[in-house]
């Protein structure tokens, strides 16, 4: 077991505390559990989190160490720990021609940050969330005891996907994969001039790709409200592939090859910077194009080709909104865009897509509509807007990602989360002693 003391903040550098970092094995879990002090304890994977769910001011924080990765058996499950990340277990899966159902816009999370948070991925109109996907995990209790979950537990189960680390500490977990010929993606890349046209497209269209997600440029008004493009795939063949991609089809996503290598003193993402990127990105957009042959990471990871990009937004970090409207409420999203266009505050990057019916987690974000995501730097006034789309996504229905927050007002999440109530009767029951807390929990009074 190895420990230190720090500033602990999540991926977008807000909302930082100091608790006590321990990395330990899947063995030591327990043992940490059965001693935690007043502030107690909370599991943390690699920071990827944009908020404060994995931070735990004056209490613990455990990394679990990553473990085995076990073969796949024969229907296709494979066993792995907790705290192996999602890039390792794809380069894991490739060479054996199965991939993950749900991956998120980051492989650089651990299996456990993934199952906690329920990630979702570019795929959830045909595929769900990562829980979904989920045969079993071991979970170490408030009580030290360790238990195997399946579905069929229901009310534990459910509450642990995405609990945001609140159940108890994720040791492993059997998950289910998918069949794959190849490591790539044959992708269509689409662009278009507006929201309604984006929209339009999407719904009735997104069912004959596996994936779809559409990049949009926030900083356009008017007319060109919501100007978007819009990318698709489906997992290629090898039939599909040729050149050197034929010769190596099942190529597995490397390490990043660019990195940023320090906070600079002032934020690079300003309003001229996000109008300049966003109108070459657009424009260096095909009209139209399918077939293309993309890499698994140019596709679902292209992020992660730089390290620390978080670093870009300056030593005030970055907030990510992400919410999610039902289907039938595009009004509001087109008012929030709207919004957002016509503020002072630049957005470097914006993606929509459209959720399919969520499953039965209790904190689980995904439910049936549209999802926007915004990258936002830190700056004077952010608070107040993002308050005011709270109070909106609430009344008309929808909710905000816990996993990327560090703001939200407590009254406000029964509203966006029906079962919070039936969540802290769970935790009251399991954790009497409260030895599972987070930054996250205490705000929101899990």
């Amino acid at each position: 077991m190895s420990e230190r003391s720090g500033l602990l903040t999540g991926w977008g550098g807000t909302s930082g505390s100091r608790g006590q970092l321990r990395q330990v094995s899947a063995d030591e879990v327990a043992a940490v559990l059965s001693r935690a002090g007043e502030r107690g304890v909370i599991a943390r994977g690699l920071g990827r989190s944009y908020g404060d769910p994995a931070q735990n001011a004056g209490g613990e924080v455990l990394a679990p160490l990553p473990g085995a990765i076990a073969e796949p058996a024969e229907d296709g499950t494979v066993e792995v720990s907790a705290g192996t990340s999602l890039h390792e277990l794809m380069r894991f899966l490739l060479p054996r021609s199965r991939f993950l159902p749900v991956t998120p816009g980051t492989r650089y999370v651990t299996v456990g940050g993934a199952l906690a948070c329920d990630v979702h991925g570019k795929g959830h109109h045909r595929s769900g969330s990562f829980g979904d996907h989920v045969a079993s995990f071991d979970l170490v209790l408030p009580d030290a005891s360790l238990r195997t979950v399946t579905p069929d537990d229901g009310d534990l189960f459910w509450a642990t996907v995405g609990g945001m680390g609140l159940t108890g500490i994720l040791t492993s977990a059997r998950l289910r994969t998918v069949a794959v010929e190849s490591g790539y993606i044959s992708a269509t890349t689409q662009r278009l001039p507006d929201i309604d046209s984006l929209l339009a497209e999407m719904a009735s269209s997104d069912d004959e790709f596996a994936y779809s997600v559409a990049w949009i440029d926030t900083e356009a008004g008017g007319r060109a409200l919501g100007r978007s493009v819009l990318s698709r795939g489906d997992h290629a063949t090898r039939a599909q592939l040729t050149g050197r991609a034929a010769t190596e089809p099942l190529i597995v996503p490397g390490e990043p090859r660019l990195a940023v290598p320090f906070v600079p003193p002032v934020g690079l993402v300003t309003r001229a910077t996000s109008r300049a990127f966003n109108e070459l990105w657009f424009r260096k957009a095909p009209r139209f194009r399918s077939g293309e042959i993309q890499s698994i990471g140019a596709f679902f990871h292209p992020l992660d080709g730089v390290a620390h990009w978080n670093r870009l937004y300056g030593p005030h970090g970055v907030v990510q909104y992400q919410l999610v409207l039902p289907e039938d409420r595009d009004d509001v999203l087109r008012s929030l865009l709207a919004q957002l266009a016509g503020d002072r505050h630049p957005t470097f990057l914006a993606v929509l897509k459209r959720f399919g019916p969520g499953n039965q987690g209790w904190l689980s974000f995904p439910t049936a509509g549209w999802t926007l995501a915004v990258d936002l730097p830190v700056r004077p006034g952010l608070a107040r807007l993002l308050d005011r789309f709270d109070e909106v996504v609430a009344a008309a229905g929808g909710r905000v990602y816990l996993a990327k927050d560090a703001r939200l007002r407590p009254e406000l999440l029964d509203a966006m989360y029906p079962a919070a109530a039936r969540f802290r009767a769970l935790r009251s029951d399991l954790d009497p002693h409260r030895r599972l807390q987070s930054d996250l929990g205490r705000r929101l009074a899990l």
